[in-house]
């Protein structure tokens, strides 16, 4: 829990995760070449095709690609490098770099006509146009880079076709914005690059997973990709200053404007994003919720003249400088502001800014080192703006230990008719926040019982021990190898790779799925674990990755499972030993002592973890924050949709009884007092009453 103390009116408590780190300094230590240690990771792979790097904000991805385009330049005869960026914006972020004087062999160079981000007028194909031209222009020039955004790049491949393109290195960043749909065209696109095999491509994203649960790119292409993945948890260890980052949603009810004041805290530095003037949360006046969020800051003492940021005494005496991104009436003070805001000679300055209040800016790509708090009202649709927007306050800063992300959600009224659109939110908020948890935990190798010890991997005081309960940390890594009995073991390369680096792709899907999170946070009465973790990730792992075998599906499923409960319950063990008053919450190893609180009472196997609810830790955290009427009143909504098991589901649960006949030498009974015995049953009750439906539909139409 985050206890904030400030002001002792304004005293409160959000439910929350928190990542303590060991603070190394390796995430900003540079080699003789001025590459950290992403960045000579991703160069190490420099000579491939198609690169794909998945790295945190904040951990030097554009520059990683300064380094790389650069070799694929001069040693690798690729004529030019093309940058596409999302927005205009973050096209700041390849600016000039003179590499050469921290010893790379080149400097970056953009030649200004060719960064068309700062080229006049708006993306969209009547005013387009001439930066289409300049794409063409450039082509035919001698110069070697271009930057400009995905628009301008969709419609200059819509108008000189894929194979203008030919030997150029092609640079996506922000990649998450492509999708394997064949109505994204970006993704159709990068689809035509890859059939006609003549460009390099790099794929750049802080989040390789949509909002709207579309793949990114298909499994065909994706296998074509190496992939270079450096983890929230190594990014965060190896920081200097910043030790903790804390992630959490709190509850109100009434306008947002009256709560905000109970989260949003002075003395932090912090980005405020209000709701879309569409979205419940949202009073439909955008100024006058800008008006009352700086109304409860302080008093209003104008406007700076040079910044546009306005002045706000606060209650404690200070001038609180709060920047105003919302307010798009007049272009020119908006212009005026964000200028003020990227002004290089005020980077390192903590002082120039304290509040910035915006509501479809600041997120991507948008770099403001001292933010502490990215408090967030209303709950996003997507998974991937939110990873983006707790991005900001992961910057590593000068004298900041602490960050936060805190999510102000509308709790369901008991009078409210739309219930179930309130819960829907709920349950997205609460999904992101269990994404960033699997997000921000170390990286599990999983391996069976008594497998043997893993190289680079220390178990403690003792060592590896036969038959005991081995916990081994990689501290270089930030992995744990943690041993289960009776895991699946990955049979083919691809699914060995998904299993060690593609598992919070595969719980993404899982928190995604709107009836796994019903059932499993508000109708725990009627849902039996095994329904989430063996039938609902079962599905999810076959639709994702269908040309696998059943038995590499069946490992990645373990293996997600695993990785999922592993992380809930050591949270819930580290909670449990807190209330006890002998948890090291504080200190960096908090979720490894949970792990071990958790691992040290039993032997772990996979039957086990397969009756663990994954929302238990969740459901903990919701029963203490929200009033208990509305709970029971969301818990009743949900539980009156109860439905008859559908035929995917009784064909799955006949396959899982199937395997019970051959473990136990009989089928399930419908009458065991064991549940998920008898959910089997009912399983193959119910394929064969859908068999005899068919079989009865069949013949009608014969006889018809």
């Amino acid at each position: 829990m985050i206890e904030q103390t400030g002001n002792a009116a304004n005293r409160y408590t959000v439910p929350s995760v928190s990542i303590s780190t060991a603070r190394t300094g390796a995430s900003n230590k540079a080699n003789a070449l001025g590459m950290r240690t992403m960045q000579e990771r991703a160069y190490a792979k420099r000579g491939e095709q198609y690169l794909l790097i998945k790295s945190p904000p904040a951990s030097g991805k554009s520059r990683a690609l300064m380094f790389i385009a650069l070799d694929k330049l001069n040693n690798q005869s690729l004529q030019q490098a093309i940058v596409v960026v999302p927005e205009r914006s973050i096209g700041g972020s390849f600016a000039d770099e003179p590499l050469s004087q921290h010893g790379f062999q080149w400097d970056w160079h953009v030649a200004p006509q060719w960064n068309l981000c700062n080229a006049p007028g708006v993306d969209e194909p009547r005013v387009a146009k001439s930066k289409v031209e300049a794409v063409g222009k450039f082509l035919e020039s001698d110069d070697k880079v271009l930057v400009c955004t995905h628009a301008t790049f969709r419609f200059a491949v819509e108008e000189l076709g894929v194979q203008a393109f030919d030997n150029r290195l092609i640079a996506i960043d922000e990649f998450h914005h492509v999708s394997s749909n064949p109505d994204n065209k970006l993704g159709s696109q990068l689809g035509a690059f890859i059939a006609r095999d003549k460009v390099h491509l790099i794929a750049m994203t802080g989040s390789y997973f949509r909002g709207d649960s579309e793949a990114v790119m298909g499994p065909e292409d994706e296998a074509k990709f190496e992939t270079i993945t450096y983890t929230y948890y190594e990014q965060l260890n190896g920081y200097r200053w910043l030790k903790s980052l804390d992630i959490g949603y709190f509850f109100y009810t009434g306008p947002y404007v009256n709560a905000i004041n109970k989260v949003l805290d002075p003395a932090l530095k912090t980005i405020v994003h209000i709701p879309n003037v569409n979205a419940r949360e949202s009073l439909k006046d955008k100024e006058r919720e800008v008006n009352e969020i700086m109304h409860g800051l302080g008093e209003w003492k104008g406007v700076d003249p040079v910044t546009g940021f306005h002045l706000i005494q606060a209650h404690d005496g200070r001038t609180l400088r709060v920047a105003d991104l919302v307010d798009d009436s007049d272009p020119a003070k908006r212009s005026k502001v964000l200028t003020a805001l990227k002004d290089p000679a005020q980077k390192d300055n903590r002082d120039s800014v304290d509040v910035i209040i915006a509501l479809g800016m600041a997120k991507e790509g948008f770099d403001w080192i001292w933010c502490e708090h990215a408090l967030t009202i209303g709950y996003r649709s997507s998974l991937t703006e939110i990873v983006q927007i707790i991005g900001r306050a992961t910057r590593d800063a000068e004298g900041k230990e602490r960050s936060r992300f805190t999510n102000l959600i509308a709790e369901p009224a008991a009078e409210q008719s739309a219930v179930a659109e309130a819960v829907n939110d709920m349950l997205k908020a609460i999904s992101a926040s269990l994404l960033m948890e699997q997000v921000l935990a170390p990286r599990y190798e999983f391996t069976p019982k008594n497998a043997g010890p893993k190289e680079g991997f220390d178990y403690g005081e003792d060592g590896y021990k036969e038959g005991g309960h081995n916990i081994g940390v990689n501290q270089e890594t930030g992995q744990y190898h943690v041993e289960i009995n009776g895991l699946a073991t990955p049979q083919s390369s691809e699914a060995t790779r998904i299993c060690k680096e593609d598992l919070n792709e595969v719980v993404t899907s899982f928190l995604q799925d709107k009836t796994v999170l019903e059932r499993g946070l508000f109708d725990k009465e009627n849902t039996l674990p095994e329904e989430l973790t063996q039938l609902r990730m079962g599905k999810i792992v076959r639709e994702r990755y269908p040309d696998l075998s059943e038995v590499d599906q069946e490992a990645i499923r373990q293996h997600a499972v695993a990785a999922m409960n592993l992380t809930q319950q050591a949270k819930l063990a580290s909670a449990q030993a807190d209330t006890n008053g002998n948890g090291t919450d504080q200190g960096s190893t908090a979720l490894l002592d949970g792990v071990r609180r958790f691992v040290n009472v039993r032997d772990l196997d996979i039957d086990l973890i397969d009756r663990i609810n994954p929302f238990d830790a969740a459901y903990a955290v919701l029963a203490k924050s929200m009033d208990e009427k509305s709970l029971r009143q969301v818990q009743a909504s949900i539980a009156a949709k109860k439905v008859s098991i559908p035929e995917d589901e009784a064909r799955e649960l006949a396959k899982r009884a199937l395997q019970f006949k051959n473990e136990r030498g009989r089928l399930p009974d419908i009458n065991s007092a064991d549940l998920w015995e008898k959910r089997m049953a009912e399983g193959v009750s119910a394929l064969a009453r859908y068999r005899a439906q068919a079989k009865a539909a069949q013949r009608e139409s014969g006889n018809g």
